[in-house]
């Protein structure tokens, strides 16, 4: 009979689960890493739409995996690449283009082509946001304290804050909490003229939120897609070769090499509690495994209100996590290509093709898109972050064929009239299909696009086990694109 005795037990196996067992076992403990699925990966695994081609099912970038983690974990000795992609580009509805260039220089250039005075406003731009980014960064590895606590490692942490704080000066520091709280659009209209390029730069502050460009906190948002770096390029984003499930597997690979301990399909219904204290964690197939500590890769009300019998916790405590919104506002497609789309306003062999594009005019484009959300249905003009990773990445598609990620946003996980049926996955297919149709000219695989959006709850809820009702960003989310797996594990997941 195996031993069910461990150090320590991590519930799901999602990318932020597989690095903190990873962390764990690197230390030296005996860690059990349990997924109710047959696979691993959460939100970041490999899947195949058609027979050749393979997407990402919820993240599709890669920025934010940290340098530390990355060098820690030996994750390129455990095959993860990770390949840069430059740039992007905004397309307007008259054809006209913003290059969104990963040179500074050209960018301003292009900046000023549009506006003499945003050119020069760039500058200042790039060095506020940097500013914040440095402040920031240093302190994602760091634990944050609870301000209420008197514990010496608390106290502590919040003595160093206050310095670091410090260090920035009476000026700074005003602008700093100033910032965390504006709206994106009221922060980017403090540098530019052109409703273009505030349009274009507001995405980064409204990207798998439940927020607009007007709503206070966006600002905020921006700097996550501004402080992650690929091969120490700040700001840069990347594609993981082979798709979002290379970093996952990339993980479990690392876990397993430190000695880690992987169950599928054990899927924990309650953590153990005896004398206020967490014992361990009973799954639903009868099992119970033990441990001093557990950890749950779980979303916070999913944690609280779903793992743990009410009597172990605080009364106040549970009414907390039921009241813990998490409101969907993300959709995705992923569609397989016969070949290379055209661009017309780009011309033919444009490096911009390579990033990510968007059909935009103006802040109130994006604002009107929030609205719709609000009312309870889907963007009738969405914000659209589509991407090409067959360009850069040649094993996500056979030869002369190509793939395309578009995210959209905003897509609501409960409609206000009604439930979502096939023929409005359809409908909601269609309305992206149709946002900037005339600007691109695309060869559909004999897909119908409904099956493209297919399973709204059961892919989030029940494949990739995160709480539907959530935000999809770099990280983890709400999905609502088609799967059309193979069935077959070791190509469709990080196998285990």
């Amino acid at each position: 009979m195996p031993d069910k005795n461990y150090d320590a037990i991590v519930v799901g196996a999602g990318h932020n689960g597989l690095t903190n067992a990873t962390y764990l076992a690197r230390s030296g403990l005996k860690v059990l890493l349990l997924e109710r699925n047959p696979w691993i990966g959460g939100a970041a695994v490999s899947r195949e739409i058609e027979k050749g081609w393979t997407y990402s099912n919820c993240s599709y970038v890669c920025s934010l995996l940290r340098p530390e983690i990355f060098r820690d974990l030996q994750l390129a000795r455990h095959g993860l690449q990770v390949v840069p992609y430059g740039g992007g580009v905004t397309i307007t509805s008259k054809g006209d283009i913003l290059g969104g260039y990963a040179d500074h220089e050209l960018k301003r250039r292009e900046y000023a082509r549009h506006n003499a005075h945003d050119g020069d406003a760039y500058d200042r731009y790039s060095t506020e946001v940097m500013r914040q980014c440095k402040f920031i960064r240093p302190l994602l590895m760091r634990t944050p304290p609870d301000p209420t606590s008197l514990r010496p490692r608390d106290i502590r942490e919040m003595i160093f804050l206050s310095k670091e704080f410090k260090k920035l000066g009476e000026q700074v520091i005003y602008d700093t909490i100033r910032f965390y709280s504006m709206s994106i659009a009221d922060y980017l209209g403090e540098f530019f003229e052109s409703d273009l390029i505030k349009a274009a730069l507001s995405g980064s502050g409204i990207i798998g939120t439940a927020l607009g460009p007007y709503s206070p906190g966006t600002a905020y948002v921006l700097l996550h897609h501004y402080m992650g770096d690929v091969d120490g390029s700040i700001g840069s984003w990347g594609f993981a070769r082979g798709g979002m499930g290379a970093v996952s597997k990339a993980l479990a690979s690392a876990f397993k090499s430190f000695g880690g301990e992987i169950i599928t399909e054990a899927d924990v219904k309650q953590v153990l509690v005896s004398g206020n204290r967490v014992t361990g964690v009973a799954c639903t197939n009868g099992n119970e495994y033990r441990a001093k500590v557990v950890v749950s890769n779980l979303d916070p009300k999913r944690t609280f209100t779903k793992l743990f019998d009410p009597k172990d916790l605080k009364p106040e405590f549970v009414k907390r996590a039921k009241n813990f919104k998490i409101r969907g506002s993300s959709g995705k497609l992923n569609i397989a290509l016969d070949g290379l789309p055209d661009f017309p306003a780009l011309g033919k062999d444009n490096p911009l093709r390579f990033g990510d594009m968007h059909f935009l005019e103006s802040l109130a484009q994006v604002e009107r898109a929030y609205d719709d959300w609000k009312d309870g249905r889907w963007s009738s003009t969405p914000y659209i972050d589509m991407i090409m990773p067959s360009l850069i990445d040649p094993t996500m598609a056979p030869e002369g064929k190509h793939f395309l990620s578009v995210f959209v946003q905003y897509c609501p996980y409960e409609l206000a009239d009604g439930e979502w049926t096939a023929e409005r996955r359809k409908a909601f297919g269609e309305t992206v299909h149709r946002t900037g149709h005339h600007l691109v000219r695309i060869g559909l695989l004999d897909i119908p696009v409904h099956d493209q959006v297919d399973d709204v709850v059961e892919d989030a809820e029940v494949r990739i086990g995160v709480l539907a009702s959530g935000d999809l960003a770099d990280e983890s989310a709400d999905d609502r694109e088609g799967d059309h797996g193979s069935g077959n594990p070791e190509h469709d997941a990080a196998d285990v």
